[in-house]
C-alpha cells in the first residue's frame, strides 16, 4: 500500500474518531451539570462489564476481518463468503452477550454495592448484539481500504447518544438513578442507528466483488482462529477496568467520603480527556492492519518498514498531544467539567497530568497490536497486555489502599500498564519482522542458487517464486 493511501485512510478514521470523542467529551459538560458527580460515577460503573462483553463479541472483529479481507483481495479472491460467515457468527455471539448481561445484572450490581444499577445493565444490554453487526461491516470496509463508513458510524453513534442522553437527563434530573438508566438506554438507541447506517452504506456499494474469483466457503472456525487471539488481547483491558470498578471503589470507601465520585473523576473524567489523542491515533492502527497484511501477502519485504512508519506517525501525533494535555490540563478541565467543585477540579487536573504520558504509550500500543494482527501474531499482543495488566492490578492494590495516594495510585498504575505493554509489543514486532526478512532472504538465495541464473530469471513473469510465491496457494492458509 502506498504511503499516501495509508495516511488518507488513517486520517479519515482519525478525524471521525476525534470528532466522536470530542462530541463525547463535550457531552459530559451538560451531563455532569444535570446528574452530578455521583450520577457520573454510577454511569461509569456499568461500562466495564459492557466493554468486556463488547470485546468478546465485537472489539476484535474489525481488525481480524480487515486482515482476512485484505489478504483475499490481494490474492484476487472474493471475500463474499467471509462476510456472510462472519456476520452469522458474530451476531450469534453478540446475542449471547446481550442475554448474559441481562442475566448477570443482579449479581453485578450487588457486587458493586449499587443495586440500583441493575436497570442500567438491562438498558445497555441490547448494545452488545447491535455492535457485533456494526463491527463486522466496519472490518469489511476497512479491509477494502474504505475507512469512511467507520468514521461516519462513529460520529452517528455519538450524535444519537448525545441527543437522547441529554433529553433523558433533563427529563429525569430530579431522580439521578432513573436518569442514569435512561442515559444508558440512549447508548442502545445510538448503536441501532449506527447499524442501520452501515447496512445502508453496504447496500450502496456497487458490484463489491466484481473482478474477483469466487472464493471458497469460509468455515466459522477459520474466522475464530484469527479472531480469538485478537479478542483475548482486546478483552484484557476491559476486564481490568471491571476489576478497577470493584477494587478501587471498595479500597477508597475505607477512607474517602464519596469513593464513587472519585472513581468517576478517574474513569469518566481523566480517562475521557486522555483518550482524545488516543482516538485520533486509532486511525493509524486501523490503517495498519490492511497495510501490513497486504505487505505480507505480497512478500516484498516491506513489512517492517510499514510497521515502523505506522509507529513514527503515531509518535508524531501523540507526543505533542501528551505535552498539551500536561500543560493545559487546568483550562481543559475548567472548560469541559465546569460543574465540578474547586476540590474536584483540582483532583481531576492532577489525574490528567499524571495520565498524560499514557496518551503516547497507549496510542503506540494500539498501533503495534494492530501490526501484530496484520502479521498474523495477535497472540503476542495478548501476552504483552496480560503482563501489563498484572503489573497494573498489583500496583493498584498497593497504591490506592494508601489514603495519602488515594485515586492517584490508579493513574500511576495505568501509566505503568501501558508502558509495559508498549515495550513488549515493540519487541515482538521487531522480532517477528526480523525473522520474516531473514526467511525471505533465505528463500530468495535458495531460488537463485538452484536456478543458477541470478535474480533475472526469478523475476520473469509467470514464475511463482517472485512476489506471489509466498501466497501462491491463495488466502486459504490464513482464512
Amino acid at each position: 500500500m502506498k504511503k499516501n493511501t495509508f495516511l488518507r485512510g488513517a486520517a479519515v478514521i482519525a478525524a471521525g474518531g476525534f470528532l466522536a470523542k470530542l462530541i463525547g467529551a463535550l457531552y459530559r459538560i451538560p451531563l455532569t451539570n444535570l446528574i452530578g458527580g455521583h450520577g457520573m460515577g454510577l454511569y461509569q460503573m456499568v461500562y466495564p462489564f459492557y466493554c468486556l462483553l463488547l470485546t468478546v463479541s465485537a472489539t476484535g472483529i474489525p481488525s481480524s476481518i480487515a486482515k482476512m479481507v485484505a489478504e483475499r483481495r490481494a490474492s484476487g479472491v472474493s471475500e463474499a463468503p467471509l462476510l456472510k460467515s462472519a456476520m452469522k457468527l458474530f451476531l450469534l455471539i453478540g446475542a449471547c452477550g446481550t442475554l448474559l448481561m441481562a442475566a448477570l445484572s443482579p449479581l453485578l450490581s450487588a457486587a458493586q454495592d449499587s443495586p440500583e444499577l441493575q436497570s442500567g445493565y438491562l438498558a445497555l444490554a441490547p448494545s452488545v448484539f447491535l455492535v457485533s453487526g456494526i463491527s463486522v461491516l466496519r472490518g469489511w470496509f476497512q479491509g477494502r481500504n474504505n475507512m469512511l463508513p467507520t468514521a461516519l458510524s462513529e460520529v452517528t453513534e455519538q450524535l444519537v447518544k448525545v441527543g437522547f442522553g441529554l433529553l433523558f437527563a433533563y427529563l429525569y434530573r430530579a431522580d439521578v438513578e432513573k436518569a442514569v438508566t435512561f442515559i444508558l438506554l440512549s447508548v442502545s438507541l445510538s448503536e441501532a442507528a449506527a447499524l442501520l447506517l452501515m447496512l445502508f452504506l453496504r447496500g450502496r456499494v456497487k458490484a463489491p466483488f466484481e473482478g474477483l474469483k469466487e472464493g471458497d466457503r469460509v468455515a466459522m472456525k477459520s474466522i475464530l482462529r484469527l479472531s480469538i487471539p485478537v479478542t483475548l488481547s482486546a478483552a484484557i483491558l476491559p476486564l481490568s477496568s471491571l476489576l478497577d470498578s470493584v477494587i478501587i471503589v471498595r479500597l477508597m470507601k475505607g477512607y474517602a467520603e464519596d469513593a464513587v465520585a472519585l472513581y468517576g473523576l478517574f474513569s469518566g473524567g481523566a480517562t475521557t480527556i486522555v483518550n482524545l489523542p488516543v482516538s485520533v491515533c486509532y486511525g493509524v492502527a486501523a490503517a495498519s492492519v490492511p497495510a501490513v497484511s497486504a505487505a505480507e501477502a505480497a512478500g516484498d519485504g516491506s513489512t517492517r518498514r510499514k510497521m515502523l512508519y505506522a509507529l513514527l506517525v503515531t509518535f508524531a501525533v501523540s507526543v505533542p498531544c501528551a505535552v498539551g494535555l500536561y500543560l493545559f490540563a487546568r483550562p481543559a478541565v475548567n472548560i469541559v467539567f465546569r460543574a465540578l467543585t474547586a476540590e474536584e477540579s483540582a483532583v481531576l487536573v492532577r489525574l490528567v497530568r499524571t495520565l498524560a504520558v499514557s496518551a503516547v504509550t497507549l496510542s503506540c500500543t494500539q498501533t503495534l497490536s494492530a501490526c501484530l494482527t496484520g502479521l498474523g501474531k495477535p497472540g503476542y499482543a495478548a501476552v504483552s497486555m496480560a503482563t501489563a495488566v498484572a503489573a497494573k492490578t498489583a500496583l493498584s492494590f498497593a497504591l490506592v489502599s494508601r489514603p495519602e495516594i488515594s485515586v492517584y495510585g490508579a493513574a500511576i498504575a495505568t501509566d505503568v500498564c501501558y508502558l509495559v505493554a508498549f515495550a513488549l509489543d515493540l519487541l515482538y514486532n521487531l522480532s517477528v519482522t526480523k525473522k520474516r526478512q531473514g526467511e525471505k532472504k533465505g528463500d530468495y538465495g535458495s531460488r537463485t542458487g538452484r536456478e543458477g541464473r541470478g535474480p533475472d530469471r526469478a523475476g520473469q513473469a509467470g514464475n511463482p517464486g517472485c512476489g506471489t510465491g509466498r501466497r501462491a496457494d491463495g488466502p486459504d492458509g490464513v482464512v
